[in-house]
């Protein structure tokens, strides 16, 4: 297909370019034939009074050259413009092939991850269960025993929760999409942080959002990225702060905001933050914000992390429009 039928927009505007050249080639062959008139050159042939006859040659051969230079100019554009494309199709290729080779470490590490869980999951319950019954056995006067088997079962906890968040990273997302809006997002996230102790000392603010469009999302797991994402700034505030839930209209899109009066995340730090297996918590996976940003992909939206208008963090997720996906 040509380059008119592919962008009638440029070719027209190549047209436009070739077409000043030609005319500005024959305004510039009317003023050479004034110029020289005018510095007393004669213009004639065999007597006769030739200025028209020698402006006329001078515009066609000035238009011609004008002519040229444009489609030139035009040339050089289309060259530019090809490169572009060529240059956006390599990196929608290597991005491509990113996509592949990481869904490939992912079936890898789903794998990895099945085989952990069966081989580990019922000896940590078994230990666990050991455990607590040894802890709820002991003799008020066994303080330091019955403080190991606490240690014990906080440790298996977390062996527990180490395998979960591998299972959550690798296994395949099942999205359940419908029409639901920010308000009854937040304040199931709300709801479940409520019962989560680590969020006990987090005051959690709502401010209404009117005339806000509903978001197409599953919205089991935007409440569990909403509750990670509560979950950590409560983390980030050990002594308590304050988490303001509210959302921002965009023509096609709902944004979602978690804005927490924390120290927030580090500029270096932002760049990495959803990559696996990166935290800043001693006792972390690294792969709560990973889930996060697999689930908004999934969604076909983004998350990012910035600074909150007063500090402390503010994470973003973009969402597409109930109305807007459903046209799509």
């Amino acid at each position: 297909m040509d380059d008119a039928a592919d962008h009638p927009d440029q070719f027209w505007r190549g047209l436009r370019l070739r077409w000043w050249g030609a005319l500005t080639g024959i305004v510039a062959g009317g003023f050479d034939t004034a110029l020289l008139s005018r510095i007393g050159v004669a213009l004639t042939i065999g007597g006769w009074d030739a200025r028209l006859l020698i402006a006329t040659y001078f515009g066609i051969s000035f238009a011609v050259l004008g002519y040229l230079f444009g489609a030139l100019l035009e040339g050089r554009r289309r060259e530019r413009r090809t490169a572009a494309q060529l240059h956006a199709q390599s990196e929608a290729t290597a991005a491509a092939r990113a996509r592949g080779a990481q869904h490939e470490k992912l079936a890898a590490l789903g794998q990895l991850a099945a085989t952990i869980a069966h081989e580990v999951r019922n000896p940590l319950g078994v230990m666990r269960s050991a455990a607590q019954t040894l802890s709820e056995t002991l003799p008020p006067s066994s303080a330091a025993a019955s403080q190991a088997s606490q240690f014990i079962v906080a440790e298996i906890d977390r062996l527990a929760n180490v395998v979960n968040s591998i299972l959550s990273y690798a296994r395949p997302l099942q999205l359940a999409p419908r029409a639901i809006s920010a308000a009854e997002l937040f304040e199931r996230a709300a709801a479940l942080a409520s019962g989560d102790p680590t969020c006990r000392l987090v005051n959690i603010v709502r401010p209404p959002s009117p005339g806000a469009r509903p978001l197409y999302a599953d919205a089991d797991l935007i409440s569990q990225v909403l509750l990670g994402l509560l979950g950590n700034a409560a983390e980030a505030m050990p002594g308590g702060g304050s988490v303001t839930l509210d959302c921002v209209q965009l023509p096609d899109a709902v944004q979602l905001r978690v804005t927490d009066s924390g120290p927030g995340v580090p500029a270096d730090l932002r760049a990495r933050i959803f990559d696996p297996f990166v935290t800043t918590r001693a006792r972390g996976t690294g792969l709560g914000l990973a889930v996060a940003r697999q689930i908004i992909d999934a969604h076909g939206g983004h998350i990012e992390v910035g600074d909150g208008e007063r500090g402390g963090a503010r994470f973003i997720i973009t969402l597409p429009a109930a109305r807007a996906a459903l046209a799509a």
